[in-house]
């Protein structure tokens, strides 16, 4: 984990265009990791985002994040941002719902990792498996 110590990760954060406990709760828990510096790309400003609106923000990132319980409420939405992500070669983390261990079988088979909401354990996953 020392090497995220200078860097700036982009990534995207799976959303539904507006908050969602689940999507805030997650992106606090990443800004409070000590010695990881992030931008998020996904941008909460409507209920209804365009492909191309959601081709937009995962454009510039190295990582996607897949917030699962966020997929199993909001699949639709959720689904557009996955097939944006593997049309555009983005390596895609997992993130299971928080307090359980299992994810959708789809979200396994595109998941280059799978991990719990330990802020170390999302952190190593994200550095790991980062695209320059």
């Amino acid at each position: 984990m020392f090497e995220s110590e200078s860097r700036l990760y982009n990534i995207f954060i799976s959303h539904i265009g507006q908050n969602e406990d689940e999507y805030d709760i997650f992106a606090e828990k990443l800004s409070a990791a000590h010695d990881f510096e992030f931008k998020n790309y996904g941008i909460l400003e409507k209920d209804k985002i365009t492909e191309k609106e959601i081709q937009e923000q995962i454009g510039p990132v190295g990582i996607v994040i897949i917030l699962s319980g966020l997929y199993n409420k909001h699949k639709d939405i959720i689904k557009k941002q996955i097939d944006v992500a593997d049309r555009l070669g983005k390596p895609i983390i997992v993130i299971r719902p928080y307090g359980m261990e299992n994810v959708p079988p789809e979200l396994e088979e595109i998941a280059v990792d799978i991990v719990g909401w330990n802020a170390p354990c999302i952190i190593d996953a994200i550095v790991e498996n980062y695209l320059e």
